[in-house]
């Protein structure tokens, strides 16, 4: 009886063990193996992008709310509304914006209020830019030292003043008046007089 005629060896017989895992990819003899990413990270990752997209929507509809000059200015808020539980409610009278003039902590405090938000038109040191030098004894819009509270507040030359009562803490205008105030009498290069001499702040 004749030997038996093997089996005609097969692609996969030709394979040696494991090479079914592999990818293909040969790098100088170096082979790959096809090993998938698990389902898990998969997952993860789709999440991830799915997750970013909605953040990203989120945070351009917040405008500036979640950027780093909000989250600065909100903590000026909360540090600004501590401090002002020391003062109570102030109230945009005479004796009150003098009594503040020679305060100097709080001065201070009002001085950056200014810087923040008056420069652009009455120069760093009042000396007067788009808009009057606050350092003379010329008004145009202030008769007495509660005038200088009230146009800080409602505004005044048709919007040329803007108001500011929606931008700044009741304490703020107040301090700030006394501040522009405290001005008077500096007599700064800059804008010429404008408006008409007023006399001087009367002391209650």
């Amino acid at each position: 009886m004749s030997d038996p005629i093997p089996p005609t060896p097969t692609d996969d017989d030709a394979l040696p063990k494991g090479a079914e895992m592999l990818t293909g990819h040969n790098y100088d003899g170096i082979q790959e193996y096809d090993n998938p990413t698990p389902a898990w990270w998969t997952w993860i990752f789709i999440g991830s992008v799915v997750f970013a997209v909605v953040y990203l929507f989120f945070v351009l509809s917040a405008g500036d709310e979640l950027s780093p000059h909000g989250q600065f200015r909100r903590a000026s808020i909360a540090n600004t509304e501590k401090k002002f539980g020391e003062l109570g409610d102030l109230e945009p009278d005479a004796a009150t914006i003098i009594a503040y003039m020679d305060n100097e902590q709080w001065m201070a405090f009002a001085g950056n209020v200014f810087k923040t938000n008056c420069i652009a038109c009455h120069g760093a040191n009042g000396e007067g830019g788009t808009g009057p030098n606050l350092t003379d004894d010329a008004y145009i819009h202030v008769a007495s030292i509660e005038d200088i509270a009230a146009v800080i507040r409602d505004g005044a030359a048709n919007g040329a003043m803007p108001p500011h009562e929606t931008r700044l803490h009741p304490n703020e205008i107040v301090l700030v008046a006394s501040y522009v105030a405290a001005m008077r009498g500096q007599n700064r290069p800059g804008n010429p007089p404008k408006g008409e001499d007023i006399p001087p702040w009367e002391t209650p």
